[in-house]
């Protein structure tokens, strides 16, 4: 068996990882439904970036490293940085995220009333 690749930090036992995965472009509309969710998911990180993903097993199998977080019983997800440089509306918009991740476009939003 080939030597462990050594990582900075293992995250193992999540409940799901979901990766979000696309083929390198964005996604739009219904495939926005898909989370790439990974059961008992496991990340092996090193120099700050995402090395690997995969189950706990396969993440262990491959990497080891001195500092890990069992994160049992949670989901782990990536975050994002809003890059906003005005201010940030304060209300809620998950209606509109959910037509949108059904194919409604903008205009038909703006016209109900959001945007």
């Amino acid at each position: 068996m080939p030597d462990k690749k050594t990582v900075d930090l293992i995250i193992h036992n999540a409940k799901q990882l979901l990766t979000c995965i696309s083929n390198g472009g964005a996604r739009k509309g219904v495939s926005m439904q898909d989370l790439g969710i990974i059961e008992n998911g496991g990340v092996a990180i090193t120099g700050g970036m995402i090395k690997a993903v995969g189950t706990t097993d396969e993440i262990f199998s491959q990497f080891e490293s001195e500092i890990d977080i069992d994160a049992e019983g949670k989901v782990v997800m990536p975050a994002f940085v809003d890059p906003h440089t005005h201010i940030i509306y304060g209300g809620n918009r998950l209606d509109e995220f959910e037509l949108k991740i059904k194919g409604a476009d903008y205009l038909d939003i703006l016209a109900n009333g959001g945007g």
